[in-house]
């Protein structure tokens, strides 16, 4: 028995299986395929921007004495019981099995995934930012099936952006420098980027002819996200700001500025 689950903003559909076949009903995990390896996205969080869409794969690696015919993969954003979700992504692309011995055998798709998209059923809006549960199956060959509701947790995230400039350049050492900036992330309901509000930001210095930057102060950014601070001239080096990420939004640096001190 299968069942199609329909969320009233991300609908499931097409999840990672041969034949058209949709997730089993959660009982339905007998002593079917071991799965042994479930990769989604490489391992890295999946970060959606504004507008373009966003192209990732997943695999499923199962075993079974009697050879693993199909898999799937649905990923979604809830609880950890699969009938306690609130959305998911739907899968883009066709399913490639690849036997490597004759118990087992690794499938995989690729998935995409847009910002509010109202043309496709992939979409997302900011509320399924942060931790999505990975709900993988196997079928064997000689049809046993098994099942996992929640066999790995991924993030998807709400892209970052992150600036600086640092000013007067150049300047009279022992002087004053202003270093301004912005932290924006992607707002998934209006597919544009917003200032990202009350987060800490470090302003970081590298030295003209080093490659390490070291950490001057950690501010906060402001209701719109801007940043400003100053700091007094010393020597010739780049000033950049940087964001450490939280669970819905990535880690991101900003370009160094150079400052040219006199």
């Amino acid at each position: 028995m299968h069942r199609q689950v329909k969320s009233t903003v991300v609908a499931i559909c097409g999840s990672l299986a041969l034949g058209g076949l949709m997730a089993p009903d959660a009982s339905a995990t007998g002593d079917g395929p071991r799965i042994t390896r479930v990769v989604v996205n490489g391992g890295k969080n999946i970060v959606v921007g504004p507008t373009a869409v966003t192209y990732f794969t997943a695999s499923v690696t199962a075993s079974d004495p009697s050879g693993v015919k199909e898999t799937w993969l649905d990923l979604r954003h809830g609880g950890g019981s699969y009938d306690d979700h609130d959305g998911a992504i739907a899968r883009a692309g066709v399913l490639k099995c690849t036997a490597s011995s004759s118990t087992t055998t690794t499938c995989t798709s690729s998935f995409q995934v847009k910002a509010n998209a109202r043309a496709i059923t992939n979409e997302v809006t900011n509320a399924f930012a942060g931790t999505w549960h990975v709900s993988v199956g196997a079928f064997s060959g000689n049809r046993v099936q098994s099942w996992d509701d929640s066999y790995l947790t991924v993030k998807v995230q709400r892209a970052s952006q992150l600036t600086v400039n640092a000013t007067p350049e150049p300047v009279t050492k022992g002087k004053t420098i202003t270093v301004t900036g912005k932290l924006s992330r992607a707002n998934w309901d209006t597919r544009k980027y917003a200032g990202y509000t009350g987060q800490p930001v470090k302003l970081q210095f590298r030295k003209k002819g080093s490659t390490t930057y070291s950490t001057i102060k950690t501010i906060t950014t402001s209701s719109t996200g801007t940043l400003k601070t100053t700091v007094r001239a010393s020597v010739d080096g780049y000033y950049r700001y940087s964001f450490a990420g939280t669970s819905t939004t990535p880690a991101t640096n900003a370009s160094g500025d150079f400052v040219d001190v006199r």
